[in-house]
């Protein structure tokens, strides 16, 4: 939803005109206005003094600003460059000055402005410096007399022609002071000129919106967030703080946006203060927040203090300044509550503040002290979502070929790495810069990496949400989703991760609540495809050359490797396997005729406790077509519900297999297969595996299969560690 630098149609930058004048500050492409401003002023009389601050001002304010560099003697005709730079600006400044009049140039740059403010909605704004507005109107005092000078130049024209110029020009003029000093103007009579220039500049920011800094983004995609923010910006209507959260994954806009907005605004407020990347400035050093807090300070007090080395120093200082004068504050990169409390304090806001909180933690606002006061700030939360196919494409063409899209011959590869990034804004800008000026056998390489590994200055963005959660369980928790779980029944997934030992109650909630995870229409598991590529990506890393020794494995043919090597054994707790891999080593389980347990030599009295699928918890035969006959059912203690949906050829034996089946619940981690996989272990190693039906056959009745697990029918295999096995090896399949 956000484009990070200016798009236009053809080309990222904008030529100037190729005359002497000053035009400085951000490239004001509105409605094709190339300056936001133009000066109109009498050189002789304000050129080295009010006009140059005024200017250098404006400059400052990021307010693009024309100002012509040369004099004209009187008489002289309009330049045609002053023209087109009054044209294609948005809005005019008029300084009235004592001579202004006397300048033939000067009256005619007003006619024109005037002309535009009838015709395009031009802007205005007349200063009346040391001068009054009847002066003005009526042409008096110094006007009086510069109107006067040139009428008797008018007169002693021997030209009846250039007579009759000379008469129409002084009707014009004439008409145009009074209609300049009928406007809304600005006096500056007895203030302070800082000041004065001051106003004008904020009057001049609110009126044009003209962005604050310089490099500011053009936000594309995003309509509905810019009509939100800036409802909420302009609703004065609170008695007490404002505070929006903006909370979304990493890289998808929320900087963009916060920075767009406080560029806007933050001049209408008596003070305010942009905090940008405050986790990784908190992270980088010591006294990262003590940092913050002093540029707060000074920013809020608009006074250098002395340095303190305590944070709760800093806050009481903070505290104080806010609760005596409205403020518009914006924090980006919240991380912890910490940050907020230092940053904010407990006291207090003063009437109409507006606070913008950008966090990747929707849950952390809310938990600052600010919050536990009598008086609550009034709070809103705006979530980003990533962007949608057309505005992706547009974003990516921006960076990739500078317009809006693609070159001759690269549709299709766009187009690929357009659907890769699935709307994510950073993801598009970096590898549409990266592939600038490659050619498609380049960017077709590209895309192949990319299968392969994430660009990893976007997997960096994307791994702070990740190191931000505080336990393990969660941790953990998120690997397993991101390698198993995504599209996959909440419902089901808490049901079997619970077993495993993962606290998925509070778990999912965290997840979501820093943006990692999301829930679905139908109750599915939602993750963005680089979110879940950087989990996987962190389980990779536990070991990048021998799959055996990481905690997942996802990979089918990784999984097939392992098991064919008989190296199941380590740190694997869980396990992906595409089963018809195994068509090839001709392990079809279809076939089945006969299911039984048994062992190579009997059981001691000692191992008896230790049943090689000891604690298998729900086994599903529905799809062997072949089966005649089932046994041993006292091998599998821990079948929690009988068998259901048996295959036609073995449903007569229903009712007698379930009398053998002893109910318990499990207790630990365990193994998971779907779609009917049998298997046995020997010595901790897989060392045969069966599958009784095509995936196909699985993926038909899935929906049945999530509906009936979720009442906890035995739809599946789930099985606990080889009670053969130590402790530290147990492994689970999930297939």
């Amino acid at each position: 939803m956000v484009v990070l630098s200016e798009l236009s149609k053809g080309s990222s930058s904008s030529s100037t005109f190729g005359y002497s004048s000053s035009a400085h500050g951000h490239s004001s492409s509105t409605d094709g206005h190339r300056y936001d401003v133009f000066l109109s002023f009498r050189g002789v009389d304000t050129r080295h003094s009010f006009t140059d601050h005024l200017h250098k001002a404006l400059i400052h304010a990021n307010i693009n600003t024309f100002l012509d560099d040369e004099e004209i003697e009187t008489g002289e005709d309009l330049k045609p460059e002053l023209e087109s730079a009054i044209k294609a600006s948005r809005a005019s400044v008029i300084v009235l000055s004592k001579n202004y009049a006397s300048s033939t140039w000067c009256l005619d740059e007003l006619v024109l402005i005037l002309e535009q403010r009838m015709t395009s909605n031009h802007i205005v704004i007349p200063i009346f410096y040391h001068v009054e507005p009847t002066h003005v109107r009526k042409q008096q005092s110094s006007f009086g007399d510069a109107m006067a000078k040139h009428k008797q130049t008018m007169e002693a024209e021997t030209n009846a022609n250039k007579r009759i110029q000379w008469a129409q020009k002084m009707d014009r003029w004439n008409k145009a002071l009074t209609e300049v000093a009928n406007l809304k103007g600005i006096d500056v009579y007895e203030r302070l000129e800082t000041e004065f220039i001051e106003e004008i500049v904020k009057d001049i920011h609110r009126r044009l919106r003209v962005p604050l800094r310089s490099g500011q983004p053009l936000l594309i995609g995003m309509d509905y967030s810019i009509k939100f923010i800036t409802s909420w910006l302009e609703d004065g209507s609170s008695l007490t703080t404002d505070i929006l959260t903006i909370s979304g994954m990493g890289g998808i806009g929320k900087t963009s946006l916060a920075k767009h907005f406080y560029g806007l605004y933050c001049l209408e407020f008596p003070t305010s203060s942009y905090i940008e990347d405050i986790t990784r400035k908190c992270d980088g050093k010591f006294n990262g927040l003590l940092d913050l807090q002093e540029q707060l300070c000074g920013d809020i007090l608009k006074t250098s203090s002395v340095k303190v080395h305590d944070v709760s120093i800093y806050t009481t200082k903070i505290e104080n300044a806010v609760a005596h004068k409205k403020v518009f504050l914006v924090l980006d990169d919240i991380a912890s509550v910490d940050q907020l409390d230092a940053l904010l304090g407990s006291k207090g806001f003063h009437p109409g503040s507006k606070v913008i909180i950008t966090t990747k933690d929707r849950w952390l606002t809310q938990s600052c002290a600010l919050f536990k006061t009598n008086i609550k700030p009034k709070h809103v939360e705006h979530f980003l979502e990533g962007l949608h196919e057309t505005e992706s494409q547009q974003l990516f063409c921006f960076h990739a070929f500078m317009c809006n899209h693609p070159k001759a011959g690269y549709e299709e590869v766009s187009y690929k790495l357009v659907k890769y990034c699935q709307g994510h804004p950073l993801a598009l800008k970096v590898l549409g810069t990266y592939l600038h000026n490659r050619d498609v056998a380049y960017w077709e390489g590209c895309i192949k990496g990319l299968k392969k590994e994430t660009d990893s200055r976007i997997n960096n963005v994307l791994k702070m949400s990740f190191d931000s959660l505080l336990s393990k369980n969660d941790k953990d928790l998120f690997k397993y989703i991101a390698c198993y779980f995504v599209g996959i029944d909440r419902d089901v997934t808490e049901t079997i991760l619970e077993a495993c030992d993962i606290n998925t109650r509070s778990g999912i909630p965290n997840l979501i609540d820093r943006c990692l995870l999301s829930i679905g229409q139908n109750n599915e598991l939602k993750m963005h495809q680089l979110v879940q590529e950087m989990g996987r990506y962190e389980v990779h890393q536990e070991s990048p050359d021998k799959p055996w020794k990481r905690s997942q494995i996802w990979c089918n043919e990784e999984s097939f490797r392992v098991l064919k090597q008989k190296k199941g054994k380590g740190n694997i707790v869980g396990l992906a396997l595409d089963m018809r891999m195994l068509e090839k080593e001709k392990l079809r389980a279809s076939n089945i005729e006969s299911f039984d347990i048994c062992y190579h030599k009997p059981l001691r009295p000692q191992e008896k406790k230790k049943l090689l699928l000891g604690s298998l918890k729900i086994l599903d035969f529905s799809f062997c077509e072949q089966l005649r006959s089932l046994g041993d059912f006292d091998q599998l203690p821990a079948l929690e519900r009988k068998l259901e949906k048996l295959p036609r050829s073995i449903s007569n034996l229903k009712k007698e297999c379930s009398k053998s089946i002893q109910w318990r619940v499990l207790r630990k981690g365990y193994y998971i297969a779907w779609a009917g996989l049998i298997y046995s272990i020997t010595k901790g190693c897989f060392t045969n595996l069966e599958y009784s039906a095509q995936y196909a056959s699985y993926q038909e009745h899935k929906k049945e299969w999530f509906r009936a697990l979720s009442r906890r029918k035995p739809d599946t295999i789930i099985g606990d560690e080889c009670e053969g096995r130590e402790e530290s090896s147990r492994s689970s399949v999930i297939l």
